[in-house]
C-alpha cells in the first residue's frame, strides 16, 4: 500500500513538474513574463534586422501551499535567432518577424524527501510577430523618418506560436507545447524629450493539446498581460529602460480536471541598448519576480546582438 501511495505521489509530482517546466520555458516560447520596451517603436520602411540572443533563467517554481513539494527550481538556457523587416501596410509603419529558439535546461525538487531532476533540450516552438502602428506611425522613408518629430503612437501586435518544437507524446515533459498560441496586444507610447513612456495590454489564447502524455487532453485558459516601460535615450541607439509587468489567468486542466491554479504574478526589469558601430548594437536585459502567487519566480538574464541594414 505504501508503494502504491508513493508511486501515486511520484506520478502527480511529475505531472506538476511538467506544468512547471511549461512555464519555465517562457523565454523560448509564448510567455506572459516577457518584457520588451520599445516593441511598438516605429522604424523607416525597408529596414532589416538580424538578431542573435542568449538567455538564462534560474529560480524557484511556486506551487499551491497545500501540495507536498519543496525546493522546486529550474535552470533554463535559450538561444534564439530572429529576422525582422519593416514595410508599409496601407500607409502605416509595420513590421514582421520570425524567431527560431533552441532551449536546454532542467527542473528539480523534492517530494516526500526524495529528490527528482528532469532535463530536456531541443528546438522550441517557432514564433512570428506582426506589428502595425495605428496612430502616429505613418510609413516613412529613412530620410523622412530622420526628419520627423516623434509623437504619440498606438500600435497593434499579433504574436503567433506554432507547434513546431520537439514533442514526444510518451514523455511528460517536452520542449514544444504541441498547441498553437496567439497574443493580441495594444501598445501606447508617449515621447517627452529624451524620455519615452509606454503601456501595453494584451491577452494570450491557447488551443488544446489533445495528445498530452498518455493521450490526455490539456487545456489552458487565457492569460491577461499588462506592461509599463519608462526609457531614456542618451543618444541614438543608446538607451536604458525600467519596466514592469503583471499577468493573471492561465489555469490549466487535464481531461477537464484542474491541474494548476490562477496566476497573479508581477515582474520588474532593466533593459539597456549600446551601439557598436553604425549598424550594430548590444542589448542587455535583467528581470526578477516582484510577486509570485503560482508559477515561475525566476531571475532572467539575456544578451542580444543586433545588426540592421536598409534595402538598396
Amino acid at each position: 500500500m505504501r508503494f502504491a501511495c508513493t508511486r501515486h505521489w511520484h506520478s502527480r509530482f511529475r505531472r506538476l513538474l511538467a506544468v512547471a517546466l511549461f512555464a519555465a520555458l517562457g523565454t523560448a516560447r509564448a510567455g506572459a513574463q516577457s518584457l520588451e520596451p520599445r516593441a511598438f517603436s516605429p522604424n523607416p520602411v525597408g529596414a532589416n534586422f538580424a538578431i542573435a540572443s542568449y538567455g538564462y533563467q534560474t529560480g524557484a517554481i511556486v506551487f499551491d501551499a497545500s501540495l507536498p513539494f519543496s525546493d522546486v527550481s529550474a535552470k533554463i538556457n535559450s538561444g534564439t535567432l530572429v529576422y525582422l523587416r519593416t514595410f508599409s501596410l496601407f500607409g502605416r509603419s509595420a513590421s514582421a518577424g520570425l524567431a527560431v529558439p533552441y532551449v536546454w535546461g532542467s527542473v528539480e525538487g523534492e517530494v516526500n524527501e526524495e529528490q527528482r531532476r528532469i532535463t530536456r533540450s531541443g528546438f522550441a516552438d517557432l514564433q512570428s510577430r506582426l506589428t502595425v502602428n495605428l496612430l502616429g506611425g505613418p510609413a516613412l522613408t529613412p530620410g523622412e523618418f530622420a526628419a520627423r518629430t516623434p509623437t504619440t503612437t498606438l500600435g497593434f501586435n499579433l504574436v503567433t506560436v506554432a507547434p513546431t518544437g520537439e514533442y514526444m507524446p510518451d514523455k511528460l515533459i517536452n520542449i514544444g507545447a504541441n498547441r498553437w498560441a496567439f497574443k493580441t496586444e495594444l501598445g501606447l507610447s508617449q515621447p517627452l524629450g529624451n524620455w519615452a513612456f509606454e503601456t501595453y495590454a494584451g491577452v494570450w489564447f491557447f488551443t488544446t493539446n489533445d495528445d498530452f502524455f498518455g493521450g490526455q487532453v490539456r487545456t489552458q485558459k487565457p492569460i491577461w498581460a499588462f506592461q509599463g516601460h519608462v526609457s531614456y535615450t542618451f543618444r541614438p541607439r543608446l538607451w536604458l529602460a525600467v519596466s514592469g509587468t503583471y499577468y493573471t489567468g492561465g489555469e490549466t486542466s487535464l481531461d477537464g480536471q484542474p491541474r494548476a491554479g490562477l496566476q497573479e504574478n508581477a515582474r520588474i526589469s532593466l533593459t539597456g541598448s549600446v551601439p557598436i558601430g553604425r549598424r550594430q548594437s548590444l542589448k542587455l536585459f535583467w528581470a526578477k519576480g516582484a510577486t509570485t502567487r503560482i508559477g515561475a519566480d525566476f531571475t532572467t538574464y539575456s544578451i542580444s546582438y543586433q545588426i540592421f541594414w536598409f534595402d538598396r
